[in-house]
């Protein structure tokens, strides 16, 4: 038994994966692809991508919001996860690595779920909410993208998350920079302030678990504290998505 989280050394990540890990072949050809490339470290790992398609799964999540795309990885995993009538949001800036993701996409099959917004996601986010339809009707989001805007990102993504819905959270632990205080720059600032933001919110649930460069889980809390509007709208009494018959 331990009273913290066992860390990993590349044999016991090797066992883990060999038996854990159940990639697809395309996300496989993926990820070798990218590996190949100057900024290839900003990949997800595959574990990672196979818990993400996991909670899709759990949550019966069917529209995905993202911020940052990269060449594909995460998309994918999530594409492949989702039911029939699914689709993400996905926003970045670069058309080169997208470039290498909608190939992939339209590899796989998934490429009518995904709608790739190209440029600054603060703009995407916020044109998304000034048409006011999409405010609120997102069940799962991904961030993973600048870190100095990280803030920004998560309260956008919380405004269009539904009550109940799941927001993660990509390098949160940052390589470790956030735990060492003589670190100070931009990035590794942006993301300990964000932590602490995390922490103190009382909006959402939180779990923040050392899943690659760590990954913060965030439940929105409902808002909503009408009882019978909350029935009425297929949500239970705690605020959550529940499977109604209408």
């Amino acid at each position: 038994m331990s009273y913290k989280s066992i860390g990993l050394d590349d044999k016991l990540y090797q066992y883990l994966t060999a038996v854990s890990l159940r990639e697809p072949e395309i996300l496989a050809q993926l990820r070798e692809e990218t590996a190949a490339l100057p900024n290839a470290g900003m990949q997800i790992a595959p574990d990672q991508g196979q818990f993400m398609a996991l909670l899709v799964k759990l949550t019966g999540a069917a529209k995905v919001l993202e911020v940052g795309v990269f060449t594909g990885y995460s998309s994918l995993s999530v594409a492949l996860a989702l039911p029939e009538r699914g689709s993400i949001t996905a926003f970045d800036i670069s058309p080169e690595s997208t470039a290498v993701a909608r190939g992939y996409w339209q590899r796989a099959g998934v490429a009518d779920k995904i709608d790739l917004h190209l440029g600054a996601a603060i703009d995407g986010l916020d044109e998304l909410l000034a048409q006011g339809r999409a405010e609120g009707t997102y069940d799962f989001a991904f961030i993973d993208a600048d870190k100095e805007n990280y803030d920004g990102y998560y309260e956008r993504a919380l405004r269009l998350l539904k009550p109940g819905g799941l927001l993660l959270i990509d390098n949160v632990l940052w390589g470790g920079r956030v735990a060492d205080e003589s670190v100070d720059d931009t990035d590794t600032v942006a993301i300990r302030a964000l932590n602490l933001k995390i922490h103190a919110d009382s909006r959402v649930d939180i779990s923040l678990l050392p899943v690659a460069d760590g990954l913060t889980l965030a439940l929105k809390r409902p808002s909503v504290v009408n009882i019978k509007e909350l029935l009425d709208n297929g949500y239970d009494s705690t605020g959550y998505s529940v499977n109604l018959k209408r």
